[in-house]
């Protein structure tokens, strides 16, 4: 199916990207290959992560080689995110992913090297098509280390409608490798 117009609303992308997704293959390990060597070249050690849903990418077996930690989503008395270590992600979010419990111990944001961000999509530029909670977009511009995209190559588009809120990733990862944006 091919991709909509890059004018067309969020909400037309989102189903694209879903119908999309549902129908690729899992390339959790060759994307998580190339992670690895990238982190690694990059000097990580402390990366932020995430617990995936269904058809995103797992990163969970970068876990023997960096300090991971995840995040968890609040509402009060603002939507934003909370950075967690990954083992404490022991229940299951509204959004249907492994988070933390509320009274699990929080890190600092100054002490992640690399954060890891799921999409639905990613355009080469580094535009993120999130699900619209606009919890990243909180979180990134506070955030001064490096930004990787995790993306099955099937849902990387070369192009996708943005706001000026929306904060794009420095590096893009999928089963082919880690890019650049350009």
């Amino acid at each position: 199916m091919l991709p909509p117009p890059a004018t067309a609303p969020k909400s037309e992308w989102r189903d694209w990207a879903r119908q999309t997704r549902a129908v690729l293959p899992d390339v959790s390990e060759a994307v998580t290959a190339h992670l690895r060597a990238f982190l690694h070249a990059h000097g990580a050690r402390h990366v932020l992560a995430y617990r995936p849903l269904d058809g995103e990418p797992d990163p969970s077996a970068l876990a023997g080689d960096f300090e991971l930690y995840t995040t968890r989503a609040r509402f009060r008395p603002e939507p934003r995110l909370t950075l967690h270590p990954w083992h404490t992600a022991t229940e299951i979010s509204r959004f249907g992913a492994l988070q933390p419990p509320g009274d699990a111990p929080q890190v600092a944001l100054d002490s992640i090297d690399v954060i890891l961000l799921p999409a639905l999509a990613y355009d080469w530029r580094g535009r993120r098509l999130g699900y619209g909670g606009g919890f990243y977009d909180r979180l990134l511009p506070s955030f001064s280390g490096a930004t990787v995209g995790v993306i099955p190559s099937g849902l990387l588009v070369d192009g996708l409608p943005g706001e000026a809120h929306d904060c794009p990733v420095a590096w893009l990862a999928t089963e082919d490798g880690v890019f650049p944006v350009t």
